[in-house]
């Protein structure tokens, strides 16, 4: 397990890579100036809140805490602010990341879907896309609100940080991992299960994913990485198995 999850971590240094490969770098463009926008937007919404945060809760008194409590509270809000608003930078670019996923997987030798393909079925492609990462989004959204509740709790507020990255690590999973497989068709529940029938190679992508998505200046990269991560993931590895199982099924 702890081999996979590693495994499943490297991937992410491996779509860092492949995004500055020639061939593929004019797909990135569009995922990457989403991605800036959405997470410049991210920014900003983070600072405004714990700044006002900070104003209205914090005594004047108590003001010298300050310089303590801001770094605390902006590690803490940014896992969770970051990653949902990469499930929707992933739910707004799904079309064009689609496509690099897709050349990404015939760069590693894969089957990705025909390149000559009619402009109704890219067009369904886009709109699957959309729906499978609205649907990701959706269920971060109901298995955030446990953990939301579990915050006004003071003795477990200890173990609501690691909660947290778990359950981002596997949420962006699950969102990166429906790029490449929603090229095949794949909705959001059987993509859900093919991740969790890979989980620790699905959880060390989703927290090599994270981890880009709390770093300045990479979090930028995180969108096209991402998707180039789990592509090269599904081509390599999970689709392989994928139709092995279909074979011995058959």
């Amino acid at each position: 397990m702890l081999r996979d999850f590693i495994i499943g971590l490297g991937y992410v240094v491996r779509g860092l890579r492949l995004i500055g490969q020639p061939g593929l770098r004019r797909y990135v463009i569009l995922p990457l100036s989403i991605n800036i926008a959405v997470f410049t937007a991210a920014i900003y919404w983070l600072v405004r809140t714990l700044d006002a945060a900070m104003q209205r809760y914090i005594p004047q008194w108590l003001s010298w805490l300050e310089w303590l409590l801001w770094p605390l509270l902006a590690v803490g809000f940014a896992v969770a602010v970051f990653y949902t608003f990469s499930l929707i930078a992933n739910l707004i670019a799904a079309p064009f990341t689609g496509l690099l996923a897709e050349r990404v997987e015939q760069r590693l030798g894969g089957r990705p879907p025909s390149a000559e393909a009619s402009l109704w079925g890219n067009l369904r492609s886009a709109l699957l896309a959309v729906r499978v990462q609205a649907a990701a989004l959706l269920y971060m959204l109901i298995w955030s609100i446990p953990l939301l509740l579990l915050g006004f709790v003071p003795a477990l507020g200890i173990v609501l940080a690691p909660l947290w990255l778990v359950l981002s690590a596997w949420m962006l999973a699950l969102g990166y991992l429906a790029t490449p497989t929603g090229n095949h068709d794949f909705d959001f529940r059987r993509n859900r299960r093919l991740a969790a029938e890979h989980r620790a190679l699905a959880l060390g992508l989703g927290t090599g994913i994270t981890a880009l998505t709390i770093v300045p200046v990479l979090n930028f990269l995180a969108l096209p990485a991402g998707t180039a991560a789990a592509a090269a993931l599904w081509t390599e590895r999970l689709s392989k198995q994928t139709n092995l199982r279909r074979s011995a099924d058959n």
